[in-house]
């Protein structure tokens, strides 16, 4: 079995990598729609790096095959 080394990233950073306020990635948690937090002590928590990082690789995609799509129905270029 192979192991795989997980980062922990703690919320000030996932913020600045992100440009969501706290609420929101909270709000997004909840909606099961944002990787969840791990506990990490008493009162501490912190994100796994690696769903962080393919959480915004997801966003990205996304928005840019929506933005591909609207510009192609613009043009009357509709591919569906």
């Amino acid at each position: 079995m192979s192991e795989r080394k997980e980062n922990l990233i703690r919320l000030p950073e996932v913020i600045k990598r992100t440009g969501i306020s706290k609420t929101t990635i909270y709000e997004l948690i909840n909606e099961k729609r944002f990787p969840s937090q791990v506990k990490i002590g008493a009162r501490a928590v912190a994100f796994i790096e690696s769903e962080i990082d393919e959480w915004l690789v997801n966003l990205i995609n996304t928005s840019r095959n929506k933005s591909t799509a609207i510009r192609n129905k613009k043009k009357g270029n509709s591919y569906e």
